[in-house]
């Protein structure tokens, strides 16, 4: 089912590259099967899968075959309850960005191939039990996205596609690094995930706390952690809407599994070492990207310093491991991955929708657009709203519990009650978006230029506007889905 699942979008990438490229609407059709099938099969995966039995020992609906015996590496699938969120997430987040792609006109063949197979390799990472595994699917995202971004981007879409690339590849450098002298530390030597974690007991002392910073390295450039989040801004505002929304959804998601998957798992004696570090890069995140965020014109760049201020939250709850309200931390985390993935998904393609008319994000050349798009102002209210932390919205549950596990930090509560400060200019940089673009009086230089919301612009937003209500009123389905998982591993690191 795994296999499945990972591997439906490149077939429908492979299918597309035959196909005569004059035949848009076909090309179009199949990408929008392959990624409606990968969700179809990811759906069947949840069905399947039992969360009260689930953790990083026992992994379900496990592939396994040898794939290069010589060095013990293994072709293994797996998911548990910290991975299939992100499996759901992930294809999801590519059906809604594929069918919000169909305005892309130039060669269209090579866009769809590089965005299903953009798929395969986010769908890979958050499935691999083998560390080889692993990593040859992190390196199989940089290519696609480096293309999306270096071609159908914007003005400066080379320079971004470079700086994106050469910071994450710099990242994968050091994350290989680590992964190597895991390798040569275990014993018997394996890539294997759950075998690593296994022999964690083993893997301590002074050099280990070497190897989780060379891991850290690699997977805090692609959240984007506190200093490495320079590339983020940039490779947002110059990538088209759609890859905007799957960088922000799924490729960020990637550093912060990273970290609870292959850190936290395999070196719970560093983790525990390195944690007081985190919460200052969490407080760093929370509040620097709040008020770059504010000082921004542009919408798609303040969204995109909204999501290093969001990110932050996930950190600050992954830091809360050591404190005495874990499991709310940990679970707050995990439920910030999804419900960002979410909320700033649909806000990038809200902003998509209005520049694709107007041609311009600048928050000051708009005014009282509620009363002109009502529906286009209300969606893009609510999901403001819900970025925001607005209690009944999906956003509040996740920073609620990302707080009430940081709370539970009782030796660094001034971190977390500084961290707070994020939260109050969130609230002020949305609600001057609102005010800006939504009230006050109409500029007439675009009377008779914005319309409304397309059906097909419909159908992107608003699947995304009802879970995020959904989760926001009823998050236990999600938090069900992780919470053995997430139990099973602060164990691990903390005991208890």
């Amino acid at each position: 089912m795994l296999s499945v699942t990972t591997f439906l979008p490149l077939v429908g990438g492979l299918l597309i590259l035959v196909l005569p490229k004059e035949r848009k609407g076909l090309i179009r059709a199949v990408a929008v099967l392959a990624a409606g099938a990968a969700l179809v099969a990811s759906i069947l995966a949840w069905m399947r899968f039992d969360a009260a039995t689930a953790d990083w020992a026992h992994m379900q609906l496990v592939e396994r075959c040898s794939w290069i015996p010589t060095f013990g590496i293994h072709y293994a699938l797996g998911v548990d309850g910290l991975s299939l969120p992100l499996v759901l997430l992930t294809t999801l987040l590519s059906l809604v960005s594929i069918i919000a792609s169909f305005g892309i006109e130039n060669r269209i063949k090579e866009y769809f191939f590089w965005f299903l197979l953009l798929e395969t390799g986010m769908l890979g990472v958050f499935v691999s039990l083998d560390m080889f595994l692993f990593y040859v699917f992190w390196e199989i995202t940089l290519v696609p996205m480096y293309f999306l971004i270096g071609i159908w981007g914007g003005p400066k879409k080379e320079y971004a596609a470079v700086k994106f690339f050469l910071y994450t590849l710099a990242g994968s450098v050091f994350m290989l690094l680590g992964i190597l002298a895991l390798y040569f530390s275990s014993e018997p030597r394996t890539f294997d995930m759950v075998e690593l974690a296994r022999q964690s007991t083993t893997f301590v002392g002074p050099r280990f706390l070497w190897v989780f910073l060379a891991l850290f390295v690699g997977f805090a450039v692609k959240v984007p952690a506190f200093p490495f989040h320079t590339w983020l801004p940039l490779a947002h505002v110059e990538a088209p809407t759609a890859v905007s929304v799957i960088l922000a959804g799924v490729l960020l998601k990637m550093g912060t599994y990273g970290l609870l998957r292959v850190s936290y798992s395999i070196l719970p004696e560093a983790t525990r070492w390195f944690m007081p570090f985190l919460l200052i890069i969490a407080f760093i995140n929370i509040v620097y990207g709040a008020f770059c965020a504010m000082s921004q014109k542009d919408m798609k760049r303040m969204v995109a310093y909204s999501s290093v201020n969001h990110m932050g939250y996930c950190l600050l709850g992954m830091a809360s491991i050591t404190g005495t309200n874990p499991a709310a931390g940990l679970s707050g985390a995990v439920l910030q991955m999804v419900t960002h993935g979410i909320i700033t998904g649909s806000l990038f393609l809200l902003v998509g929708v209005i520049y694709d008319q107007a041609h311009t994000r600048n928050i000051d050349e708009f005014g009282g657009l509620g009363a002109r798009l009502p529906i286009f102002a209300g969606i893009m209210t609510v999901q403001a709203m819900a970025s925001l932390g607005l209690p009944g919205l999906a956003g509040f549950v996740s920073e609620f519990l990302c707080y009430l596990g940081g709370f539970g930090l009782r030796t660094q509560l001034l971190w977390v009650g500084f961290s707070v400060i994020g939260i109050v200019v969130t609230a002020a940089f949305f609600l001057k978006l609102i005010k800006d673009v939504f009230l006050g009086p109409f500029n007439p230089r675009w009377e008779g230029h914005l319309k409304e919301m397309s059906v097909r612009e419909l159908w992107t937003t608003v699947p995304l506007v009802s879970l995020t209500i959904l989760i926001g009123v009823y998050p236990a389905f999600l938090l069900q889905m992780m919470g053995p998982t997430l139990e099973q591993l602060i164990r691990h690191v903390v005991g208890g």
